[in-house]
């Protein structure tokens, strides 16, 4: 790698650090150091490849969605940490608990599996269709389809302090992150 390239490559970093760092937070579930790891082993793959990169944020996104995906499908059982049910009072009914409610979000993500939250990240975080979900994810849009109904439905029997059952819990979610609020 030439030193130009080294140099665009750290600003990259330096720039776009923090908000990988959030997709990487959702898609582990709050484990801050797996998030970290995940985003250094996603920087790690694009580095070899950083002068055919056309869109590095995208494709530092794409990796770390495909590499969280190479973790469910291992054969191992793995454990899913447990958290309390988040404290009564979040402010949540009343609209001013902004904080308390993306607090609340991440832990129930947390509680969902990693296919589960991925998806929901995904679709509605990221806000891509489901053909693209699909796509990135190497799976039928159909999967894509049944994982969200069945995560959503989830999402709302882990935590329904996030809003009316009747709502749809997508909007609880991707209200709280609009498209492009990921910088």
């Amino acid at each position: 790698m030439d030193p130009q390239d080294h140099e665009r490559f750290r600003e990259f970093v330096d720039s776009r650090w923090g908000a990988l760092l959030r997709v990487a937070n959702l898609l582990t579930g709050g484990d801050r150091h797996k998030a970290e790891d995940l985003v250094q082993t996603a920087l790690m793959k694009v580095l070899d490849r950083w002068r055919q990169v056309e869109d590095p944020e995208r494709y530092v996104r794409r990796v770390m969605y495909r590499h969280q995906v190479s973790r469910w499908r291992l054969r191992r059982p793995h454990r899913e940490p447990t958290f309390a049910a988040p404290p009564e009072g979040l402010g949540i009914a009343d609209g001013t608990g902004a904080a308390d409610l993306r607090i609340a979000v991440a832990q129930a993500l947390a509680r969902l599996t990693p296919r589960q939250r991925t998806v929901l990240v995904l679709r509605y975080f990221e806000d891509l269709s489901e053909t693209e979900v699909a796509s990135t994810l190497g799976c039928s849009v159909g999967t894509v389809r049944s994982t969200t109904h069945r995560s959503l439905a989830r999402l709302r029997r882990v935590a329904p302090e996030l809003g009316d059952p009747a709502q749809p819990a997508a909007t609880v979610t991707s209200s709280s992150s609009p498209r492009g609020a990921h910088t």
